[in-house]
């Protein structure tokens, strides 16, 4: 693959524009000194395989449902009614999620590796790091496949008119009200939860943020924060976290959203898209199709392969094994425990010995390519790298 050396954007410049885990712990810069080099046919490919793969994974989710196969992709029983309120009402639009791919580049085929689609990361550092990397060298900064803020903006207005044309959401717009939430403590998702707040402000709605200990849940009446109630909350809370580990909450909000009294963003059905046993029911349903990737609940016979849990996330508990199922290498993690998915291996896009792992952001359509590079597994101490269309 084609990389073209830039010079790094400072620590303070990044830490002037709210970026403020820009160092890892071992002391290097998160941000890579590099944009990775790409045609316009490249980003159309990606651009494609996102919209292709989500008219999929809408068709694997209405299967799970019809078949009653929640168990089989580990999604908790406390959400199964949640996920299924939220499926058969249209107004449970998704918001965003972000497709991994292996390939891309160089000739080389696209391949799915999986689907952030209920608390995607990333956000920041797609939208505005990588815009940033470009002015910062005096490069054209139109020259990316990047309409991630706009996308947002758009999708927000969605969330009103239900209908590709936005044109009449102000005809529409009924002064409903958006609470964006993340847990506190964490930089990153405060900073990625207040730049969804502020594409949804440039969409026309009114919004607030806080923290999710602040939030106030009633059955009958809604969500609500300091005496306001919010038609919409956002959280930057995985679902399955909800259900595990504040399961009285999980209860709260399948009552809130059978009331009809709160839309929650991203809706439970991404839950559906998010666990990693999907993959084996795509690959049912569509075997063979050139952007999957051999998936199975058991290990694969004499091949390379990828063990990976069904609701891990940044590469936890991750294991790369080879044909006879030895192991190459293994990431440790809190999810050793659940249901694992088998996956065909598939070689990333390299550089040396460095792994370059394409992600593309999913607004109503693909509208944002960003890179991460790192090992064979790639997990939370990957950098970001950007991209330019050359």
């Amino acid at each position: 693959m084609n990389l073209k050396t830039i010079k790094p954007l400072d620590n303070d410049y990044l830490q002037s524009i709210g970026f403020s885990w820009h160092t890892d712990p071992d002391n290097t810069p998160y941000i890579a000194d590099e944009l990775v080099e790409v045609s316009s046919d490249e980003c159309e490919a990606y651009y494609d395989a996102a919209n292709e793969l989500y008219d999929m994974f809408v068709a694997a989710a209405q299967y799970v449902i019809d078949n009653d196969l929640f168990h089989e992709l580990g999604i908790p029983f406390n959400l199964i009614d949640t996920i299924k309120q939220s499926w058969e009402n249209e107004v449970h639009w998704h918001l965003y999620g972000r497709f991994d791919f292996a390939g891309g580049t160089g000739g080389k085929p696209i391949k799915l590796i999986e689907f952030n689609a209920d608390t995607p990361t990333s956000v920041f550092e797609t939208a505005i790091i990588q815009w940033a990397m470009l002015k910062f060298n005096s490069l054209d900064e139109g020259k990316q496949f990047n309409d991630l803020y706009d996308g947002l903006v758009e999708n927000f207005k969605r969330l009103v008119t239900l209908d590709e044309d936005t044109s009449s959401f102000d005809e529409h717009y009924e002064g409903w009200k958006i609470l964006f939430s993340c847990i506190s403590g964490s930089d990153e998702d405060e900073s990625t939860t207040r730049l969804l707040q502020s594409a949804a402000n440039d969409a026309g709605f009114e919004t607030n943020f806080c923290y999710v200990n602040d939030v106030s849940f009633d059955d009958e009446n809604g969500i609500f924060y300091d005496g306001q109630n919010y038609e919409y909350w956002f959280k930057l809370i995985p679902w399955e976290s909800i259900a595990i580990e504040e399961g009285e909450l999980a209860l709260i909000l399948k009552n809130i959203i059978n009331n009809q009294k709160a839309i929650v963003l991203n809706p439970a059905y991404t839950l559906l898209f998010q666990s990693k046993g999907i993959m084996k029911i795509l690959w049912d349903l569509y075997p063979n199709h050139p952007l999957l990737l051999e998936s199975s609940y058991e290990p694969l016979s004499g091949k390379k392969q990828v063990k990976k849990p069904f609701l891990a996330r940044e590469g936890a508990n991750v294991t790369l094994l080879d044909n006879d199922g030895n192991i190459i290498k293994e990431n440790g993690g809190s999810y050793g425990n659940g249901k694992f998915l088998y996956q065909e291996f598939a070689e990333f896009d390299k550089s040396g010995d460095e792994s370059y792992q394409a992600g593309v952001f999913f607004a109503f359509e693909g509208c944002a390519l960003g890179f991460r590079k790192g090992g064979d597994i790639i997990d939370n101490y990957s950098k970001f790298v950007g991209h330019i269309i050359k």
